[in-house]
C-alpha cells in the first residue's frame, strides 16, 4: 500500500501498475473537501513511488463515483463570485494534476459515474466500462455547469457538438452510447472489467496504445476551423436559447464557456470554466435547484424510511371508482408492479377506465418507451370488476369515487364491512375532511387520505393525508405503497384544501380580487407564465382543473377559514360557473377551447367571459407585473408559511416539493420557502405589508415576523407555533 485515507487508497499492484481506489466510508463515493485532500496526497504518493509505471482508478462500491457533495455547495456559494473562482480553481488543479501524471492512466467504470465522477474518468488517459454504466454531467440540473473540467475535456474528447448536447440535457448515458461518441474505449461485462482495464494498461505501459497522443488533445484548443465554429455554437445557443429559456441561464453560460474556450489551451479553458461555474453558483436558480434536489432528497429518504417501518406490505390493491382518476391510478399502480381490482357501478365506467389505463399505454408503446409485450402484462395486472368480492383479498383501497361525502362516506362503510380487518381503506379525496370521512368507518386507525394529483401518470405528488386516529402503521404502508408507485408521497395533516389546495385558494383568490380591479385575466397569465414561470397562468389553470370543480372548493375553503377565505362577492369564477362554463372539459370559461389545424388543443381568450365579468369588474386597468406577481404570491407564500407553523407540513423542504409536484410551482424558484428566502424575509415582509389592507391573506403572521428579526432559515428551524391536528 502506497497510501491509506480514508475515502481514497493506492497500492502497487504487478507490473508497476497503481491501483487508485474509491472506497467511501459511506454508501457511495463522492468528492467532498475531505476526499479532494486525500486526493491530493495521492497524486504526490504516486509521483514519489519509483516503481509505478501506471495508474488503473477503481471503485470499491457498487457506483464507480455519483458525483460531488451537494450538501457543501449552498453554505460555499454564499461567498462573493471572486472568492469562488479560487476555490473551483484549486478543486479542478487537482484533476489537471492527475492527468499530468508522467505515466497512462485508465479508469475501470462500473455503476454510475455522474459530475465529478465523469470528470474523474476524463481525466484519465483511457476509459473502460462495464456494460451496465451510467455516465454523464448532470450539473446543468442543478443550475450549475461542470467545474472540474467537464467543458473542457468533453469537447475535445466526444466533439463540441455532442458535448454541449451531453452537459445542456444533463442526461445520463448507457455505456453503449458513451462508446458510440468516443468517450469511452472500450465496454466489457461487469466481470471482465478489472481484467480489461489492466490489460489495457499493460499496453499502454509496454508502448502498444500511445497514451500520451490519447491525452495531447485535452491540452491543446478545440480543432474546429472558423466556419465549424461558428455553425456549431450559433446552432446551439440557437437551440439551447428557445428550450431553456431566460429562467434557466446554466445551459447558456455553459455554452458561451465552451465557445470562448474553444481557441485556447487548457489552463486558458479551465479559467473559462472556473469563472462560468462561480458565476452560476450565485444565482437564484443554482441556489432553487440545489435546494430543490436537496428537499427532494428528504421525501426520498422519509419513503425509503416508511418503506422500511411498514408493517404492512401492499402485494395487491384496489380502486373505487373507473372513471378518468381510477383509470390513472389503476395504471400507474398496475404499470409498477402491483396487481390492481378496479371496482365499479356499471360496465361503462369500467370500460372508461380502461381505456384511460390502455391509452397511457399506448403512447409509450407508439414513443418506443415500451413493446407490446410490457403493455399486455401491465393491463393483466388490472382487473375490472362489478363485484365487491374481487376485493376481498386486497391489502389497500384507494376510493377514488365522485367528490361527495355523503357517497364517498357509503362507499367506504360498503367496501370497509368486505376487505380483512387489517386492509386499509384510503380515499382520494381533494377537499373532504378526513377526519369527517372516518366517521363512516369503524377502524379510524386504518383509513386515511390518499390525493392522487390529475393526470395521475404524469404527476409525481401523492399527499398522504394523516386523521386524528390514523396510526403511524397505517401512514407508512400508504407512503410505501405511493412510493412503490412510482410517486413522491409528503404526509399533512388534515384541514381543510390539506396542504396543496389549502395554498393554491388564496391565490385563486388574488387573482378574482384582481379581475374584479379591472386587470385583464389574459394578461395575468402572461406574466404569472412567462415573468414567475408557471406552466399555466391563474386563468388557465382554473379552465383546465374545472371551474365547476374550483367553485364547489372555494365553497370548501371558505366555510373552513371563514374570515381569511371568505368568499369573493361577484367571484369571477362563481361568474363563469354560475353560466354553465366550467373550463376545459366542455370547452368553455376563461378561454374557448377547440383544436387547431393539427388537433392539438388551442385556447382563444371567451369574449363571453369578458361580456360577463363587465357588469361586475371595474374599469379595464393595467397593472405591472411586479403588482400581479406581488398581488397573486403574497396569498400564496403566507398560507404555505402558516401550514408549517400549525403543523399541517412537517418540513420546508416538503412544503416546497408538495408545489413543485403538485402544481408545478416553477422548479428554478425552488419551491414557495425558497422563494420566499430568496427574496429575503425583510423584503417580502415589507411588500406584504403594502397590500396588508386588502385581507387577511395579505397579512403576514407574527412567526414570520420572528423569522426574519433572528435572521433564521425554515430549512434549519422547527417553525411549527402552533399544535399538529393530531
Amino acid at each position: 500500500m502506497i497510501y491509506q485515507g480514508n475515502s481514497l487508497s493506492a497500492k502497487l499492484l504487478e507490473d508497476g501498475i497503481v491501483e487508485f481506489i474509491f472506497d467511501a466510508q459511506g454508501s457511495v463515493n463522492k468528492f467532498d473537501q475531505a476526499t479532494f485532500k486525500e486526493f491530493i496526497e495521492v497524486i504526490q504518493a504516486i509521483n514519489t513511488c519509483d516503481e509505478a509505471k501506471g495508474v488503473m482508478v477503481t471503485s470499491a462500491k457498487s457506483a464507480f463515483l455519483v458525483g460531488a457533495d451537494i450538501t457543501e455547495f449552498l453554505e460555499t456559494f454564499k461567498q462573493p463570485e471572486e472568492a469562488l473562482i479560487p476555490w473551483v480553481k484549486k478543486a479542478s488543479d487537482v484533476f489537471d494534476a492527475f492527468e499530468d501524471l508522467n505515466m497512462p492512466t485508465i479508469a475501470a467504470i462500473n455503476g454510475v459515474a455522474l459530475g465529478g465522477g465523469c470528470e474523474m474518468t476524463l481525466s484519465c488517459d483511457f476509459r473502460v466500462a462495464d456494460t451496465k454504466v451510467s455516465i454523464g454531467l448532470p450539473e446543468v440540473k442543478l443550475g450549475l455547469m461542470p467545474g472540474f473540467g467537464g467543458t473542457v475535456r468533453l469537447p475535445r474528447l466526444i466533439g463540441a457538438d455532442n458535448a454541449v448536447e451531453w452537459m445542456s440535457t444533463g442526461k445520463a448515458h448507457k455505456a453503449e452510447q458513451a462508446l458510440a461518441v468516443g468517450l469511452l474505449d472500450a465496454v466489457v461485462e461487469p466481470e471482465h472489467l478489472r481484467d480489461a482495464a489492466i490489460s489495457m494498461l499493460k499496453q499502454a505501459i509496454a508502448g502498444k496504445l500511445d497514451w500520451k497522443a490519447k491525452r495531447q488533445p485535452k491540452l491543446e484548443p478545440l480543432q474546429l476551423s472558423a466556419i465549424e465554429s461558428v455553425m456549431t455554437f450559433s446552432t446551439c445557443e440557437g437551440m439551447i436559447a428557445a428550450k431553456a429559456g431566460k429562467h434557466y441561464p446554466a445551459p447558456m453560460t455553459m455554452v458561451k464557456t465552451i465557445r470562448n474556450a474553444s481557441t485556447l489551451d487548457r489552463a486558458g479553458a479551465m479559467a473559462c470554466e472556473n469563472a462560468g461555474f462561480a458565476k452560476l453558483a450565485k444565482t437564484d436558480a443554482a441556489t432553487a435547484q440545489i435546494g430543490l434536489f436537496m428537499s427532494d432528497q428528504v421525501i426520498k429518504g422519509k419513503a425509503k424510511k416508511a418503506s422500511k417501518q411498514a408493517v404492512k406490505a401492499v402485494n395487491k390493491a384496489a380502486v373505487l371508482g373507473a372513471g378518468i382518476m381510477g383509470g390513472g391510478i389503476a395504471y400507474q399502480s398496475a404499470y409498477k408492479g402491483t396487481p390492481i381490482v378496479m371496482k365499479d357501478i356499471n360496465d361503462q365506467a369500467l370500460d372508461l377506465g380502461l381505456t384511460t389505463a390502455s391509452g397511457i399505454l399506448t403512447k409509450q408503446v407508439e414513443r418506443g418507451r415500451m413493446n407490446v409485450k410490457k403493455m399486455a402484462s401491465v393491463l393483466n395486472n388490472i382487473t375490472p370488476s362489478l363485484s365487491y368480492d374481487s376485493v376481498k383479498d386486497v391489502d389497500v383501497v384507494v376510493e377514488a369515487v365522485v367528490e361527495n361525502p355523503k357517497v364517498k362516506g357509503m362507499v367506504l362503510a360498503e367496501v370497509e364491512s368486505v376487505v380483512s380487518e387489517d386492509a386499509i381503506v384510503t380515499s382520494n379525496t381533494s377537499t373532504i375532511s378526513i377526519d369527517l370521512l372516518a366517521k363512516s368507518v369503524k377502524r379510524p386507525e386504518n383509513f386515511c387520505g390518499m390525493h392522487f394529483f390529475n393526470p395521475v401518470h404524469r404527476m409525481p405528488l401523492v399527499e398522504v393525508i394523516r386523521g386524528k386516529d390514523t396510526s403511524d402503521e397505517t401512514v407508512a404502508a400508504v407512503v410505501a405503497y405511493a412510493a412503490k408507485m412510482g410517486k413522491s408521497p409528503i404526509v399533512v395533516n388534515d384541514c381543510p384544501g390539506f396542504y396543496v389546495n389549502r395554498v393554491l385558494f388564496p391565490y385563486f383568490a388574488g387573482f378574482s380580487q384582481l379581475v374584479l380591479e379591472g386587470a385583464d385575466f389574459v394578461a395575468i397569465d402572461k406574466v404569472m407564465e412567462k415573468q414567475f414561470g408557471w406552466p399555466m397562468g391563474p386563468a388557465y389553470l382554473l379552465d383546465v382543473v374545472g371551474v365547476d370543480t374550483a367553485d364547489h372548493c372555494t365553497g370548501v375553503m371558505s366555510a373552513g377559514f371563514p374570515t381569511r377565505m371568505k368568499k369573493l362577492e361577484n367571484d369571477p369564477v362563481s361568474t363563469l360557473y354560475s353560466n354553465e362554463r366550467f373550463g376545459q372539459k366542455n370547452g368553455k370559461g376563461f378561454y374557448d377551447h377547440g383544436k387547431d389545424k393539427r388537433g392539438r388543443p388551442s385556447k382563444v381568450p371567451a369574449e363571453t367571459a369578458y361580456e360577463l365579468f363587465a357588469a361586475q369588474c371595474a374599469d379595464k386597468k393595467d397593472f405591472t407585473s411586479e403588482e400581479i406577481i406581488a398581488r397573486l404570491m403574497i396569498p400564496m407564500v403566507n398560507e404555505v408559511v402558516r401550514c408549517l407553523e400549525e403543523g399541517v407540513v412537517d418540513t420546508a423542504a416538503e412544503a416546497d416539493m408538495g408545489l413543485i409536484y403538485g402544481i408545478g410551482f416553477p422548479p428554478f424558484r425552488g419551491g414557495p420557502i425558497r422563494y420566499l428566502e430568496t427574496l429575503g424575509l425583510d423584503n417580502f415582509i415589507a411588500m406584504a405589508d403594502k397590500y396588508a389592507h386588502l385581507g387577511e391573506i395579505y397579512q403576514v403572521t407574527d412567526g414570520l415576523r420572528d423569522m426574519a428579526k433572528t435572521g433564521k432559515s425554515y430549512f434549519t428551524t422547527d417553525v411549527k407555533t402552533a399544535p399538529s391536528t393530531k
